[in-house]
């Protein structure tokens, strides 16, 4: 309520010699709301929030001593605490954990060395937690090495007038300056898709933290102390768009990428609708928060332009080509390498370019190593987020619950430049559908452009962002015919051979299986009977059960991407060195590929090493995302592999008792070449979106979750009681790994659709760059219960090994979350007669779920009129 403690004194002259019974309780919330007064715009917002849950500690704290004092015998009051009100009481107690993980294990059969479809530990596990693994930072110090810090802007919308280093560089320690002078405008111009960026701004910025110039000295902390001295004069210019519907009402919209996909007869279809439902939904954005902030190395070889970065990037060869393009040098001097990522999620996918060309245009310059790493405020506001979305729909239904017609548009935030937007957008707009089929179907997508931090790819790349949408129309669906969701939703089910609103067919869909399933593991029915007991008996806690499922596509929509490469070499004792185009990141990328090589080539595991990934071994490849990586580069190392079975055949057969060391050593005695590129292609992969034909994707991941919770409504905190999850995976490569990816997917999710919040002031200034702002998943928030299923007895022939991706696709699953605490908020208003659809966006934060359950409290505070007053903040 106040940057320190306040008392209320009227309240607390009140309260003496005045009976503790419930002609008090009325007075004393009166009085407390007098005291402890909030202006609309005061620092922090949720004013209404705040006021309210003032009074809700209160009211706890009257039912705990009126419940003490007649359990002491001292109260003689007729006032007692109400049986269904001792919720109010008692606090969340977080019970130990329980979980379970079930999975096939393929058998071994005659062969010891089986690798594909084992539990293998990830090959950096034990590095990792001892601290032994090597990441971008922990590279010892070169000797010469210089430390370069980045000056950003201060200002979300202004022209540049002059920039000013000159008492940067009268400081001790300072080596350059460098900005937007120090480049021609042709490389000083940079992007993934459309060069709209600049590596150093020149004439006008459009978000805070933008790159004007960069800093080198001796070491960090002068090189930051120096930064911070840049004087930087702007002009500011007007308007400063922060959100989707400022984006829409400037019209500060990017009209070269709309897209829309159409099928049916959408328009006409509404006509023999028993009901048409109008609405939108909102989701916020989500900072990646990877362990490792973005990292870069620089090391000028001192001759022919060459120079080596070793940077925490998803993306070699992006990174290599942006650095050639910047220094004006040819991608072949450039050697980009990647040992290891503390995590990318997606955020290092194009964005690693903010402290990558900086460093490397020092390098090149100064003619010394340079490095930076940026802080985690640095890297917030810098760095991009997952992408706010607007969705707005219009969707006709029967009476049995029938979705007829939908017609849908959504909104992406993204940013200040377009990076990846436009296939984010895409994907959006690709599932719209979820895993439903709705015959008459037009879905839209437009980007917006803001004055915030250009957002980037996240874990789903507006997947889930387009499905949440659908998912909240469906739950409204369900409210207006007072139908459960979970037999709406299967209702409208795909099967197997129907064919999405883009016009694949779906070939072993296994959606169904997976629903069914996940109800039967989770006890639904059963449960939700026993949910809709305790709210019965308790008027202050409730509780809500939801099932989601989620259907993800994999490729990359952009037919070119979808290739690899890899390079194996045997060397004389049999070892075998294998590098392939993905990163490790921590997903197990490279364990799942040692897997594959020592099943194709029939090696014990401990036969093959991975160093790096390196534009000098596998030249030209994809980013290390769309949950494609296994799927891509496995395919490449089978192809590598099986070339050098071949090779080794006619040695085996010679010696058919002989050991793999005999082999190949007998094939390098003949002059028998032990190295193999391989290389792969994704087939029958390609979409117009003129035609709405062809197939963008080249199989989907199906899954499904059931989730319970319990709130408080008078706090909006909440407690998940129990998730099971059950997932199709085909053959799983590693179902350890594989798992873990489902958990940590879930986990992500549920802080994107609960939790993260991105508060801005309204001139740009990103409130939330740290976790002592940014609240994300703890262990603490992890569902009580947790249980994993593997789907059984299912195969992908599209894949290596028929197995099937699991980066991106489990994320959505979380959002049975979400749809289980709005079915408690639900529960929560009939109790004060509020029937009906309501609105709550996502992340359903406290704030939310608080406001949400509306009673006398919260009724006692109402929204101000916002034409009357500036808030302190505003949440995109």
């Amino acid at each position: 309520m106040a940057p320190t403690t306040v008392m209320a004194k009227k309240t607390m002259d009140f309260l003496v010699g005045r009976s503790w019974d419930n002609s008090l309780l009325d007075e004393t919330c009166h009085h407390l709301a007098e005291d402890l007064p909030l202006k609309p715009d005061a620092p922090g917002s949720m004013i209404e929030f705040r006021r309210s849950l003032t009074i809700s500690f209160f009211f706890k704290f009257y039912l705990k001593v009126l419940c003490w004092l007649q359990m002491s015998g001292i109260s003689k009051s007729k006032n007692k605490v109400p049986r269904h009100y001792m919720s109010a009481i008692n606090k969340f107690h977080k019970i130990s954990i329980k979980s379970c993980q079930l999975f096939e294990i393929i058998a071994n059969g005659n062969r010891s060395e089986k690798a594909v479809g084992q539990p293998f530990v990830h090959m950096s596990a034990y590095k990792q937690a001892t601290g032994e693994a090597v990441y971008c930072d922990d590279i010892p110090h070169i000797e010469g090495e210089l430390y370069l810090a980045l000056v950003g802007s201060t200002k979300a919308h202004a022209e540049i007038v002059s920039i000013d280093a000159s008492s940067a560089l009268e400081m001790e320690g300072v080596k350059a300056f460098f900005c937007h002078r120090d480049l021609p405008a042709k490389q000083n111009s940079i992007g993934p898709i459309v060069h709209d960026e600049e590596v150093f701004a020149s004439n006008i910025v459009t978000a805070q933290g933008q790159c004007i110039g960069a800093i080198v000295a001796i070491d960090q902390a002068t090189a930051q102390a120096a930064a911070r001295k840049v004087k930087v004069e702007y002009k500011t210019i007007e308007p400063i768009i922060l959100t989707i519907p400022e984006a829409i009402k400037n019209d500060s919209i990017s009209h070269n990428f709309d897209r829309c996909i159409h099928k049916g007869q959408v328009d006409s279809a509404f006509v023999n609708c028993d009901y048409i439902h109008e609405g939108e939904f909102k989701i916020g954005g989500q900072d990646h928060f990877y362990l490792e902030t973005h990292c870069a190395l620089a090391i000028p070889k001192g001759e022919d332009g060459e120079m080596e970065i070793i940077a925490s990037s998803q993306n070699p060869t992006e990174t290599q080509m942006d650095t050639a393009h910047v220094l004006g040098v040819p991608a072949n001097r450039i050697v980009c390498k990647v040992k290891r990522m503390g995590g990318g999620f997606g955020g290092k996918e194009t964005r690693s370019h903010i402290v990558v060309l900086p460093c490397a245009i020092a390098a090149q310059r100064l003619n010394v190593p340079i490095r930076c790493m940026l802080d985690r405020d640095e890297d917030m506001v810098k760095s991009g987020t997952r992408h706010p979305f607007l969705g707005r729909y219009k969707v006709g239904f029967m009476k049995n619950g029938k979705i007829v017609s939908l017609d849908s548009k959504v909104y992406s935030n993204a940013g200040y430049s377009i990076d990846l937007t436009p296939g984010i957008t895409e994907r959006a707009v690709f599932h719209i559908d979820n895993c439903y089929n709705i015959p008459n179907l037009r879905s839209r997508g437009f980007i917006c452009l803001t004055n915030t931090v250009s957002n980037t790819a996240f874990r789903g790349f507006g997947g889930p962002q387009g499905m949440i949408i659908t998912e909240n129309w469906m739950h409204e669906v369900a409210t207006i015919l007072k139908m459960d969701p979970v037999k709406l939703r299967y209702m409208n089910m795909y099967r197997e051979g129907d064919t999405t609103h883009f016009n694949q067919p779906l070939i072993n869909c296994t959606i169904r299986r997976c629903w069914q399933e996940c109800l039967s593991n989770s006890h639904y029915w059963e449960r939700k009977k026993q949910v809709d007991a305790f709210n019965m008996e308790n008027r202050w806690k409730k509780r809500g059960i939801s099932v989601i499922p989620t259907k993800f596509g994999i490729a990359f929509t952009v037919k070119f991407m979808n290739q690899a490469g890899a390079l194996v070499h045997i060397y004389k004792d049999g070892s075998i060195l294998l590098t392939h185009g993905g990163t490790e990141m921590g997903q197990g990328l490279h364990t799942k590929m040692i897997q594959v090589a020592c099943e194709t080539l029939g090696v014990p595991i401990e036969k093959v090493h991975i160093s790096e990934t390196s534009t000098d071994k596998v030249p030209n490849t994809s980013a290390t995302a769309a949950s494609a990586g296994s799927d891509l580069n496995g395919m490449a190392v089978l192809n590598a592999c099986r070339k050098l079975n071949e090779r080794l055949a006619p040695f085996k057969a010679a010696n058919l008792k002989g050991t793999w060391e005999e082999w190949v050593n007998a094939a390098y005695l003949k002059r028998v070449g032990l190295s193999a590129t391989g290389f792969y292609k994704t087939p029958d992969i390609g979409y117009d979106f003129t035609t709405n034909s062809g197939n963008p994707f080249n199989y989907f991941c199906y899954g499904a979750a059931c989730s319970e919770v319990e709130i408080d409504c008078l706090t909006g905190d909440h407690s998940i009681l129990r998730s099971d999850i059950v997932m199709d995976v085909g053959d799983s490569l590693n179902p350890a790994i594989d798992i873990g990816q489902i958990e940590g997917a879930f986990m992500q999710g549920y802080g994107l659709f609960v939790l993260e919040e991105e508060r801005y002031s309204l001139d740009g200034f990103l409130y939330t760059r740290g976790p002592g702002t940014y609240k994300i998943p703890s262990f603490n928030d992890v569902p009580a219960v947790f249980n994993v299923s593997l789907l059984k007895g299912v195969s992908n022939p599209r894949a290596v090994y028929s197995s099937k991706a699991i980066g991106e696709p489990p994320l959505f699953l979380a959002s049975s979350v979400f749809f289980a605490i709005k079915e408690a908020i639900s529960d929560a208003r009939t109790e004060e007669g509020l029937d009906g659809i309501f609105r709550i966006d996502s992340p359903a934060t406290a704030e939310a779920i608080r406001m949400a359950c509306s009673d006398r409290f919260t009724r006692q505070f109402p929204a101000p009129d916002p034409n009357t007053f500036k808030p302190w903040s505003t949440v995109i």
